[in-house]
């Protein structure tokens, strides 16, 4: 699935977007009925994101490798 993640520091934003994107018209071009999904899936396998493609995800020293393969797991799980 084409994406782009975009990040500085502890925070990131995926977009389902196979461009750069480097303001808000390249980000209104992803998908956000992918997003939506994603959101969803996630959701139900535990793993709190934003609801909305445009906003943030931080990783904070709470954030252990548990926590990291339980989401790499959940992701592997999607089907889409």
């Amino acid at each position: 699935i084409p994406h782009t993640i975009n990040r500085i520091t502890s925070m990131f934003t995926l977009f389902f977007n196979p461009g750069p994107v480097t303001d808000y018209g390249s980000a209104a071009q992803s998908e956000t009925r992918l997003y939506a999904r994603y959101f969803t899936g996630m959701l139900k396998a535990g793993i709190y994101l934003p609801p909305s493609q445009f906003e943030a995800c931080f990783v904070s020293t709470e954030h252990r490798q548990k926590d990291f393969n339980k989401t790499i797991t959940a992701i592997r799980k999607l089907a889409f």
